[in-house]
């Protein structure tokens, strides 16, 4: 039997949990303020093994332009230092002694330029994925239709719903476009 219901909170979780996916992937574009989730991922190879720089020390923002890294272990400075250097994030790299300094050079218009493309293309492949979850959505509703698993009026209310979810996540989208946007070309 088909749930509407269920059906219905299932594809809004699905559309929220895609427009939090844009939140991550857009927090590695870098934009005039220094942010952890810049350096915090980035595979360091230390020991014989892949860390990320989280792994290996504390993160913290020095306003306006620097991010230190604390590294816990002496030994791993050097290496944690060539992986943001090889990251090519954009960060100027200085070691002394147990942290790096990494100071975040202001970006040119042609810079910001470019990544204000590139947040745009990140959005318009997040955008497609919500039309193509709606369009199965509403596959999935018309073959619950024609399977007479629920009536017209069911069929009809419960594209209804869909689309209202489609139309607030593309709302979300477009805040969090916006707001990226915004900082980018601070």
């Amino acid at each position: 039997m088909f749930e509407t219901e269920k059906f219905s909170k299932d594809f809004e979780i699905e559309l929220k949990s895609v427009a939090e996916k844009l939140k991550v992937d857009l927090k590695v574009i870098r934009s005039n303020r220094p942010s952890v989730e810049l350096v915090e991922g980035i595979k360091v190879n230390l020991y014989e093994q892949w860390l990320t720089i989280r792994e290996l020390g504390s993160i913290t923002l020095q306003p306006p332009r620097d991010i230190v890294i604390n590294v816990w272990d002496k030994n791993a400075v050097g290496a944690v230092a060539k992986a943001i250097e090889d990251a090519k994030i954009g960060l100027s790299v200085s070691n002394d002694g147990n942290s790096i300094r990494g100071s975040l050079p202001i970006l040119t218009d042609e810079r910001k330029a470019e990544l204000s493309k590139l947040v745009k293309k990140v959005v318009e492949d997040i955008r497609i994925q919500v039309r193509t979850r709606r369009d199965e959505a509403m596959k999935r509703v018309k073959a619950a239709e024609d399977e007479k698993e629920i009536n017209e009026d069911q069929e009809f209310k419960l594209k209804e719903k869909l689309q209202k979810a489609v139309e607030d996540a593309n709302a979300q989208i477009e805040g969090v476009l916006g707001a990226k946007l915004k900082e980018v070309n601070e």
